[in-house]
């Protein structure tokens, strides 16, 4: 309330000061509340649609509609939405005897959620701090998202070989990954690809085509791959069809 007072008073001295002056105000307005809901719909829109790329933090005026969503029940309805059309697109294959039949998902959340330790960020609105993440995966404790671990479960179970394929850091992150995703009951994938010192340096887009491009030429056919960064869908060999899932909370290029 203090900050929105000021912001007002401000705006009004520089009328003021215009106005006795005779120059022309600058085109800019103080942020209206009754606007902060619909700019922030559309700026996530804009980012959920890859057309805002690049951006480090949340705008500062959508922290409370960033909160809501993603905690009020909204990201969790629309991760289910996704979730169904996947499912729909799986009862439509007929995995081959081969076990060459491939799922790629994504972990960070796409599997397990992050929003815990992202809420003492501002919902993304402060800056990317990599050791506060690093300590906050090293505990082990990101919960399964629900909708994904039913999904997975079902991939498993109707014989497709699940690779989950992640930008973690083996050595630092690597067997604590492996617990806190079997932990949250994520058996029986084929296998766990986590980045390695010869991917250091590479974009993640870069990184996942390289991996990628090894499993084809294993003979895997990737019918699907699923995440929530458009530089996990981004690249070569990406498989069949891909599905973004929703995260407004940060860009990874």
């Amino acid at each position: 309330m203090m900050k929105r007072t000021q912001e007002l008073l401000v705006f009004l001295v520089l009328a003021l000061f215009y106005k006795a002056t005779g120059m022309k105000q600058p085109c800019c307005k103080p942020p209206q509340p009754a606007d902060c809901g619909s700019f922030c719909l559309s700026w996530r829109l804009a980012v959920e649609a890859n057309n805002v790329r690049g951006w480090r933090t949340v705008p500062t005026q959508c922290f409370l509609y960033l909160q809501t969503y993603m905690t009020g029940g909204q990201y969790d309805r629309d991760v289910e939405f996704i979730v169904d059309e996947i499912t729909s697109y799986v009862n439509g294959i007929i995995p081959s005897d081969d076990g060459k039949d491939a799922w790629i998902l994504d972990v960070d959340d796409t599997c397990i959620s992050n929003v815990y330790y992202y809420k003492g960020k501002r919902y993304g609105c402060d800056p990317y701090d990599p050791s506060a993440f690093k300590a906050w995966a090293m505990t082990g404790g990101c919960p399964a998202i629900p909708a994904m671990l039913g999904l997975f479960i079902k991939l498993v179970n109707s014989g497709f070989k699940v690779i989950l394929l992640t930008g973690r850091g083996e050595e630092t992150l690597g067997q604590v990954t492996i617990e806190n995703l079997h932990n949250q009951g994520f058996l029986g994938y084929e296998r766990l690809i986590l980045r390695t010192a010869a991917y250091k340096g590479q974009s993640a887009v870069e990184y996942k085509s390289a991996i990628r491009k090894k499993l084809v030429e294993e003979g895997y056919r990737i019918w699907g791959n699923i995440g929530d960064q458009w530089s996990d869908l981004h690249g070569d060999y990406v498989g069949n069809r891909t599905f973004k899932l929703p995260n407004p909370m940060y860009f990874v290029p």
